[in-house]
């Protein structure tokens, strides 16, 4: 992790993250393309339910990278017995955390759907497919943890067989219970949950086994506030992404829904396909991570910065690349997912719009991982909170008044610039701070 040329070592480390994250991606976005076979109500109730899958997923995030990094770092400095004691903590407290959210979230369900932005007509639906899939939330949060632990060690193609082979276990089931077996959305969720739970065994096995160098064990877990301190230091950035990411499919859908189920159904559409764009950014800064948390944790502070330097040029040109051909595939793409007129007007200038911003995302993407991977948690939290919580709430809450669904479709685009601002500033600030310190050699 110290010796191997950076860009080798991080094209090697995200090689399999990124397949992980475009596979993940791609099955949530095929989910999506089943689902909106069964109408737009049923379309729109995925969006809704979007919000529960982030909430599930911040859980498995906070501890996850949180532990992930500590460990990452922990490594560096060859302090196992420590490593150990983080990741194990980290894994039984996602679990716990997960089975919390299911007991609560079955027993106030239909409030709790309307709290995400439920309509009436997309309630049923909502219903049914958060039902089941609060079920599997335990262990689909620490799958999260286990994932981010594999690839902080340089294991990541251990994470990938996981993710990889439950993505394709959800692409086989979902024709078959949605409309095989006649389950409609029920089956969809049914279809993710089963793949979810190989996704786990396949991960836990990889510990189990000791292909992992970590070791899982309930003895190892230590519930200090020191240790908690550490993993929420440098997780929270991930779990303030995710809840707001949540909070802000709610307030889309809530400030959509006046409009009607075809324009949170458009939005949903455009939030998958995004998604699914930013799954390849996310993969490669997750390989640059564990580079960046060794090399800091070494005091190598020049590999550090070619490093951050390397994957902030690949992630602006590729991005370049890939918003320009889907900005001219933008309608071709929507009706992929569906033939409702009106979610194809609205959903590809929504797509558009994000399109041509795309290069802004690798920056303010890859810049929030160099804070995480630094532990420098509070900056990457500002720049978790500016996307989706201090801009793109009011932006929404304002322009859906003003502009009708063009203020819906401008609202994340005007956050991506506004994001971008502030996290130039910032990151050229910490980068003079990388110059001036001295580097281990």
């Amino acid at each position: 992790m110290t010796t191997t040329p950076v860009r080798r070592l991080i094209l090697s480390l995200a090689a399999p993250t990124i397949t992980t994250m475009l596979v993940t991606a791609f099955y949530n976005m095929v989910d999506t393309m089943f689902v909106s076979r069964l109408g737009t109500s049923a379309s729109a109730a995925v969006g809704v339910v979007f919000s529960l899958m982030a909430i599930i997923q911040a859980i498995g995030l906070l501890f996850g990278q949180g532990s992930g990094n500590v460990v990452a770092r922990l490594l560096g400095a060859k302090e196992r017995q420590r490593a150990d004691e983080v990741f194990s903590t980290a894994f039984f407290t996602s679990m716990g955390l997960g089975l919390l959210l299911t007991i609560f979230g079955l027993l106030f369900l239909n409030p709790f759907m309307r709290l995400l932005g439920s309509t009436e007509t997309i309630l049923p639906y909502a219903a049914d497919y958060a039902g089941t899939i609060l079920v599997g939330a335990p262990y689909m949060a620490a799958s999260f943890t286990m994932n981010n632990n594999l690839r902080s060690e340089g294991k990541a193609v251990l994470g990938m067989v996981g993710i990889v082979s439950g993505a394709v276990v959800n692409v086989v089931l979902d024709p078959i219970f949605i409309f095989v077996l006649d389950l409609g959305i029920r089956g969809a969720a049914l279809a993710t949950i089963i793949s979810q739970m190989v996704s786990f065994l396949i991960l836990l096995s990889q510990f189990l086994s000791h292909r992992s160098n970590l070791h899982l064990s309930v003895r190892h877990v230590r519930f200090e506030r020191g240790l908690f301190g550490d993993m929420m230091q440098v997780g929270l950035p991930s779990f303030l992404r995710q809840v707001l990411g949540s909070i802000a499919g709610i307030c889309m859908n809530l400030f959509a829904g006046p409009f009607g189920d075809a324009v949170i159904a458009a939005m949903t559409i455009v939030t998958r396909v995004t998604m699914f764009l930013n799954a390849a950014l996310v993969g490669f800064g997750q390989g640059f991570q564990p580079v960046a948390g060794f090399s800091w944790g070494a005091r190598k502070i020049d590999r550090l910065r070619d490093a951050f330097r390397f994957c902030l040029k690949t992630g602006v040109v590729a991005f370049l690349a890939i918003g320009a051909v889907c900005f001219a595939a933008a309608r071709w793409v929507m009706l992929a997912f569906i033939s409702d007129p009106t979610v194809i007007e609205v959903g590809t200038l929504a797509l558009r719009l994000q399109c041509v911003l795309m290069p802004i995302q690798a920056v303010n993407i890859l810049s929030g991982m160099l804070f995480q991977a630094t532990g420098k948690g509070g900056r990457s939290s500002i720049i978790a909170l500016a996307r989706q919580g201090i801009f793109f709430i009011p932006l929404i809450a304002v322009l859906s008044h003003l502009l009708g669904v063009l203020g819906i479709q401008l609202s994340q685009p005007i956050a991506d610039i506004c994001t971008f601002l502030l996290t130039g500033s910032m990151t050229l600030r910490y980068w003079r701070e990388l110059q001036a310190m001295p580097s281990v050699s």
